[in-house]
């Protein structure tokens, strides 16, 4: 990614940890659409391996977001936030140093929530 990019990206992981302060149940389903929205598109352009599956995460935690008849199913959830968690952790590994200072957190911020959800019965 060229530095111009990198800066957007940055910005954008930033926005993202910030939403992410309130806790998962502070942002509106709408909102977090929106966001995955933004951020497959960000990581389909990409071409890097390790975005598209980040990206593809991404989709699947999406239709999980879709309330059906039965609600949310927050187990099916917390593994896709700690498989995100994982994946972005091994990318954070390799990122440019100004993304992995967003990188990092954001990792340890989608295991750990994740992590949560998967334990509640």
């Amino acid at each position: 990614m060229a530095n111009q990019s990198n800066s957007a990206d940055a910005k954008q992981l930033t926005e993202t940890l910030q939403a992410l302060q309130g806790g998962l149940t502070s942002i509106p389903i709408s909102t977090a659409s929106t966001t995955i929205d933004q951020w497959q598109e960000v990581l389909q352009q990409s071409g890097i391996p390790a975005l598209q599956d980040i990206d593809r995460e991404l989709g699947n935690l999406q239709s999980l977001l879709t309330v059906g008849a039965s609600g949310l199913d927050g187990q099916a959830i917390g593994r896709s936030l700690s498989m995100l968690g994982s994946q972005t952790s091994q990318v954070a590994a390799t990122a440019a140093p100004e993304l992995r200072a967003s990188l990092t957190p954001l990792a340890d911020f989608l295991l750990k929530a994740g992590g949560k959800l998967e334990d509640q019965k």
